[in-house]
């Protein structure tokens, strides 16, 4: 469904706030440097939850857990003391796990035809990657599986090999110092990387922004709405109305699922063939070493259904609660097992050794600020003597 909400303004660059309209824009001379913005929303037909729904969410199914908050799994502090919460979570969402969605293949077409100058990522997933997405193409804002390093000596480690003790159960270590690896993910406590706040002021060359799966609410991925001209079209295509997507005369508001909406936008672009052809190419991405259950549930389709007991179809809610649970399980099923005589056993990782004095040897990071402190851009042309919304 598309919704049009703005200033009572007809677009002066699109003409008109629907996907017609958003497509004749795309082919257009004038769109030439198209910026993108993921969230969770974009990976969850894939089988990934997101993170802070109140009932689907990672962090409220992992409240199950024995944990001091279910955050702690992200919290690097933690971390350091005790890393089998995390690495139990990180054997069931390693890449080679999932598939990549339709939109992210449709980001992938987006590169192809020279369209796509950055995607900003909230994701840790690396689906934009498995989706063929160039890597000189993503800004991973929280970080993702793609690397990892020591957490001390900071060198980094072999891929194959961290891949390895993550599937085997094991916590991987330092081949220098013995300290912990961690993938490169942004956990509570350290800054965002380097790339994301450098990348920031090419966001004044944008002629399109496509905002996409996200909330909108964490800082200061969601400030990169506020960095694109004024003249830019911002393309809102998520299940909820968020942020102040509309109050700009070029914004435009398509409400439904990712995979739905951005279908309909190829079939409008007469991009279809090559949309089904590039998803179809990601069905390789999955690892064969996966259980019959897991390579099915990650390959999403476009319309995922299944019955409740009572025979009536499940909600796209319902299925999704499904599928945290049964995540949240394997994830309690890998950290603890309890005999006949209630005691609790730690099971599929090794007992690890008290890493306080490593952790005291690293410097304090502060936790990301909650506005953004990128240098302000110097105004367009167009611009000039306008009081920028930032």
């Amino acid at each position: 469904m598309a919704l049009g909400i703005g200033p009572g303004k007809q677009s002066s660059v699109l003409g008109a706030k629907d996907i017609p309209a958003l497509a004749k824009y795309i082919k257009s001379d004038g769109c030439k440097n198209v910026y993108v913005m993921l969230g969770a929303g974009v990976s969850t037909s894939a089988g990934i939850p997101d993170f802070r729904s109140p009932e689907t969410g990672l962090y409220a199914n992992l409240a199950r857990l024995n944990l001091p908050y279910p955050e702690a799994v992200f919290e690097i502090n933690f971390f350091k003391r005790n890393p089998q919460p995390f690495y139990a979570l990180a054997r069931e969402l390693y890449p080679g796990r999932f598939r990549p969605t339709p939109t992210h293949s449709f980001l992938k077409l987006l590169a192809d035809k020279s369209l796509l100058r950055i995607c900003f990522t909230q994701n840790i997933d690396t689906l934009e990657r498995r989706a063929g997405v160039p890597a000189s193409r993503i800004v991973e804002a929280h970080g993702s599986f793609a690397a990892q390093r020591c957490v001390a000596c900071r060198r980094p480690y072999d891929d194959a090999k961290m891949a390895t003790a993550v599937h085997a159960g094991r916590i991987p270590r330092c081949e220098t110092c013995n300290a912990l690896v961690k993938p490169d993910i942004v956990f509570f406590g350290e800054a965002l990387p380097e790339s994301f706040n450098s990348s920031v002021p090419a966001l004044r060359n944008a002629d399109l922004l496509l905002i996409m799966g996200t909330s909108l609410t964490v800082h200061p991925f969601a400030s990169l709405v506020d960095f694109v001209p004024l003249r830019c079209p911002r393309v809102l295509i998520n299940l909820d109305h968020v942020g102040d997507i509309g109050e700009r005369p070029d914004d435009v508001v398509l409400l439904g699922k990712c995979d739905d909406v951005v279908w309909d936008l190829a079939r409008e672009l007469g991009w279809e063939a090559e949309l089904e052809s590039a998803w179809a190419e990601t069905a390789a991405s999955v690892s064969l070493d996966k259980e019959p259950n897991d390579v099915e549930a990650a390959e999403p389709s476009r319309q995922k259904s299944s019955d409740n007991e009572d025979g009536k179809s499940k909600t796209a809610k319902e299925l999704l609660k499904d599928e945290v649970d049964e995540l949240a399980e394997k994830v309690e099923a890998a950290l603890l097992v309890e005999d006949s005589s209630g005691k609790v056993e730690e099971q599929g990782v090794p007992d690890v050794p008290d890493v306080d004095k490593e952790a005291a040897s690293l410097p304090k990071v502060d936790l990301p600020p909650t506005k953004p402190s990128f240098p302000e851009p110097e105004p367009t042309a167009e611009e000039d003597g306008k009081k920028l919304n930032l």
